[in-house]
């Protein structure tokens, strides 16, 4: 999987569920924690609005 589909899957992912961990979406995509924390970076840089709360993870704001 690419960085691009990757990222589309992980905001569709994060559509589907309240709080997702980043521990949570790395073993879905078979990938490293680190690897999710920079594509949560760029899909806020590309103005989704991701919000994360240490400890509890990731979330989209409400309504998007």
């Amino acid at each position: 999987m690419n960085k691009t589909d990757r990222m589309l899957a992980i905001v569709l992912e994060l559509q589907q569920r309240k709080v997702v961990r980043a521990e949570d979406l790395a073993s879905i995509f078979e990938t490293s924690v680190r690897t999710i924390y920079r594509d949560i970076q760029a899909l806020s840089e590309a103005g989704v609005p991701v919000m994360g709360a240490p400890g509890q993870g990731y979330s989209l704001m409400a309504g998007y």
